[in-house]
């Protein structure tokens, strides 16, 4: 005879043991990286979190911070003054490196080490200005051409290929020399390199906001009846920054060695004023004779336009999946 089965109840123990064996733990949800409180990440949280695992952003950050600190804290790398007339001394012109004099001097007795760092503050200004202005300025055009489309693309664009058939250096000898004079050298050094550094930044913009448009939170915030202004600067501008702000990073390090391009052509920046294209232009005389001068400034340049274009890079991969 079988035995028979023993009741089961709410309040009994096997109904308490059969319910407990049966609940497992929920599967993990896959909803990928989650932030503080658990949120989910963002494309800049996440991009955040893999630069600051990259040892070539890490690098590139220290050298700017340096570079950034002294330009506009100088006295704190040096006690001499490059700007005092007194501090340079002719019957000292040449002279080698030595402890009081860690770069030597240059061909009028001035102390190269003092004139490199205070040479740093126009250089780094004059790139920082002009990729500003030129992010503003490309990027708003480009935002408006994007979303408009039409008339208005066709033709801002068609502005945009005269301004690329222009050579940039070229052009901006060109207005440098014009208004040489009439203005001071170094704001005059930002408007050349800024009038011709802009569509770059309009293109970039203008093909992500043409991507983003037709995505499904445009088309909704659309139907929801949201503005044009509201649409382009609360939905598109947010999600078609990240291209250009890798563009503007390598941009930096481009403008920064294009002012020393016309500093050494003789139309940038102009004496009394320090920059270290100024500083090789008076050095390549006396080159053979004295190279020092010229070395050092040049690979202060040459490391700063570096950094900026390791940092672009880093930035351009942490902000593009693809590339992961």
């Amino acid at each position: 005879m079988s035995n028979p089965i023993p009741p089961v109840g709410p309040g009994l123990p096997e109904t308490q043991t059969l319910v407990t064996d049966t609940v497992t733990d929920p599967a993990p949800s896959p909803q990928g990286k989650k932030g503080k409180e658990g949120k989910p990440a963002s494309l800049w949280s996440d991009a955040w979190y893999d630069l600051r695992r990259r040892p070539m952003f890490i690098i590139s950050v220290v050298i700017i911070l340096i570079l950034l600190v002294m330009s506009f804290l100088p006295s704190l790398f040096t006690a001499i003054d490059p700007f005092n007339a007194r501090s340079c001394d002719l019957s000292t012109a040449r002279q080698a490196p030595s402890a009081g004099h860690l770069f030597g001097k240059d061909s009028l007795g001035c102390d190269v080490y003092a004139r490199t760092i205070y040479g740093a503050r126009n250089s780094i200004v004059i790139g920082v200005f002009t990729t500003i202005i030129t992010t503003v300025v490309g990027g708003l055009l480009g935002l408006i051409a994007g979303f408009r489309s039409g008339v208005v693309d066709t033709v801002s664009s068609r502005v945009t290929e005269i301004f690329f058939a222009i050579p940039p250096i070229l052009g901006a000898l060109l207005i440098a020399a014009t208004f040489r004079g009439r203005a001071n050298s170094i704001m005059l050094v930002i408007l050349a390199l800024a009038v011709l550094g802009w569509p770059m930044t309009f293109r970039i913009m203008r093909a992500a906001v043409i991507t983003a448009k037709n995505q499904d939170f445009v088309v909704a915030a659309r139907a929801l009846g949201a503005s044009a202004g509201r649409i382009m600067f609360r939905h598109l501008l947010p999600n078609s920054l990240a291209p250009v702000i890798v563009v503007a990073t390598i941009n930096l390090g481009g403008f920064i060695a294009a002012e020393a391009a016309l500093s050494f052509l003789g139309v940038g920046v102009q004496s009394p004023d320090i920059s270290w294209g100024l500083m090789i232009a008076d050095a390549r005389i006396r080159f053979l004779e004295a190279p020092l001068p010229l070395v050092f400034p040049a690979v202060f340049l040459s490391i700063t336009v570096l950094a900026f274009i390791m940092m672009g890079d880093a930035v351009r991969d942490a902000l593009d999946p693809k590339l992961r």
